[in-house]
């Protein structure tokens, strides 16, 4: 079963499916990425879909700055308070922040995501699958967080990336 959501932003009309849960787990969830500050322009989709050996990450963002932007998973469900209620990273294994695909999660946080590149345009997408990621809400689950949107690009510095202040958040 699937619920239609329309989100309307920058003088255009975006559609994006949100899976309820059902027999069909292994079908794709995609939720909209939502501007966090009033007046911006940001908006998207962040699609999940668990396959052989993780979990397919594709983030699909408009009516952002140009420029690298970090992208993470964060330990809330939550993108109130202009996204800061998401809480921190998503890092159940307490590691340093770095690049989950190149250092696992033994010297990354779970979330850490990297960098979106966008465009003159406004647009970018990130498509990566990340190892022992799933959709649970299990040790390495991403259900009931959130996908933050910084404004910067992460450094992968200590402790969180330097990648400023949130500007799309979509809940898992």
């Amino acid at each position: 079963m699937k619920n239609v959501f329309f989100l309307a932003a920058a003088g255009f009309l975006t559609t994006s499916l949100l899976a309820v849960p059902s027999a069909c787990a292994e079908g794709p969830m995609t939720m909209p990425l939502k501007a966090t500050q009033e007046g911006s322009a940001v908006s998207g989709t962040v699609t999940l879909q668990e396959v052989d050996g993780g979990l397919k990450v594709k983030v699909e963002v408009a009516g952002a700055p140009a420029g690298k932007h970090g992208l993470h998973f964060h330990e809330n469900g939550s993108c109130a308070d202009q996204g800061n209620a998401a809480g921190s990273h998503f890092n159940p294994d307490a590691s340093m922040h770095g690049d989950v695909l190149k250092d696992g999660f033994e010297h990354a946080h779970a979330g850490d995501l990297g960098n979106i590149e966008i465009g003159a345009d406004g647009r970018g997408t990130l498509e990566k699958t990340i190892p022992r990621l799933d959709l649970s809400r299990g040790k390495y689950g991403v259900s009931g967080r959130a996908v933050i949107l910084h404004e910067k690009e992460d450094d992968f510095g200590q402790p969180t990336g330097n990648a400023g202040a949130r500007i799309g958040c979509a809940v898992i």
